[in-house]
């Protein structure tokens, strides 16, 4: 159930030596509540991942966006110009995909210390260079439920040196919607079809949702934005993470 009041935080997440800073958000009400990580763009938990973190929150979830340039850039966020793609592009290569997953880990430990967090199982959902990581991140044992977005790269390489994460599909516990543009020029539609082959070959529990779209298209501040792709796809979102998350 919507529920349009929320509270909101800037919070700390430990991983050993490492504080990450996060955004969080969660229903205003009193109760037990499924959570769920978002993974940002290339761009930082910038307006628009911290705006698809209160929207989630609203949906009855405790939300919690990482920042998951803190080893690289910590504070960064920045907007989409091309200069801002050229440092966030920086920013990502020097990412690994080890160090990821201990921050996305580290991240399910901090929401299991909160009193209004239902466990267990949590939820995942990630945009473009996040969209890739949470392909990454469903391979977690507590991870039920991932929306990964128009993650480029998910069939031919990884995060930092090693083989490409498409091989580690044997490895998802949980469910995975795929969602993809068949504009997008950096995530060919043969690519898409490799993905899809691999997690039926595996017999991962997933959905493959394709839209007359260009890369982007889920985000309201860039160019790209597809008002009907995104509507559409938040939907399939949101009846995954009940399915998963709330079950009845």
């Amino acid at each position: 159930m919507t529920n349009s009041e929320i509270r909101t935080a800037n919070v700390t997440i430990p991983n050993g030596d490492l504080q990450i800073a996060a955004y969080q958000a969660q229903p205003a009400a009193a109760g037990l509540f499924p959570a769920v990580i978002v993974i940002q763009e290339i761009f930082g938990v910038n307006s628009h991942i911290r705006a698809v973190t209160e929207r989630i929150a609203k949906e009855g979830y405790v939300a919690i966006a990482p920042a998951i340039y803190q080893r690289q850039a910590p504070g960064f966020e920045t907007g989409y110009t091309p200069q801002d793609i050229k440092i966030g592009k920086k920013y990502k290569e020097q990412t690994t995909a080890s160090e990821l997953l201990s921050d996305i880990q580290a991240t399910i430990d901090y929401l299991k210390t909160l009193p209004f967090v239902k466990q267990p199982g949590f939820g995942c959902i990630g945009f473009c260079f996040g969209g890739h990581v949470t392909y990454l991140a469903a391979t977690l044992p507590e991870i039920k439920a991932t929306a990964s977005f128009y993650g480029a790269g998910i069939a031919t390489q990884t995060l930092g040196v090693g083989a490409p994460t498409i091989t580690r599909t044997a490895e998802i516990k949980g469910t995975l919607y795929g969602f993809y543009g068949t504009q997008d020029a950096s995530i060919p539609p043969e690519q898409v079809d490799q993905i899809a082959a691999e997690l039926q070959k595996h017999h991962i529990s997933h959905r493959i949702f394709r839209y007359n779209a260009d890369h982007g298209f889920f985000c309201d501040h860039r160019g790209s934005y597809n008002a009907t792709a995104a509507a559409e796809s938040w939907e399939e979102v949101k009846r995954l993470f009940q399915q998963e998350l709330q079950p009845a």
